[in-house]
């Protein structure tokens, strides 16, 4: 669907995720699946699945760093290059949810 050139999107681990969202300094964004999101989701975070990628704008602050994060890592290095080409500040791409659940 979408494609990666030269993104300069930062992948992020998990303790410095959890930091950021625990100052409120940064967003999750989880673009998974509607379905996906309902059966699992992190506390806080905000579900635009990666098809409805092009209206994070409307759930997400543009100046607020942004923490992405999917099943598997694929959709959400996806979103991380959609959202910079969108004007987003700041994109981070935590990969897996399970990362953050496991650390």
């Amino acid at each position: 669907m979408f494609q990666m050139f030269n993104s300069p999107t930062t992948t992020i681990g998990c303790i410095e995720a959890k930091q950021l969202v625990k100052e409120a300094a940064a967003q999750l964004l989880d673009v998974r699946t509607t379905q996906e999101y309902l059966q699992a989701s992190l506390p806080g975070a905000v579900n635009v699945p990666l098809a409805a990628i092009q209206t994070a704008t409307i759930k997400l602050d543009k100046t607020k760093p942004v923490i992405v994060f999917c099943r598997s890592g694929q959709r959400s290095a996806n979103a991380c290059v959609v959202l910079e080409g969108m004007g987003f500040d700041t994109v981070h791409n935590l990969g897996a949810i399970t990362k953050y659940l496991n650390c």
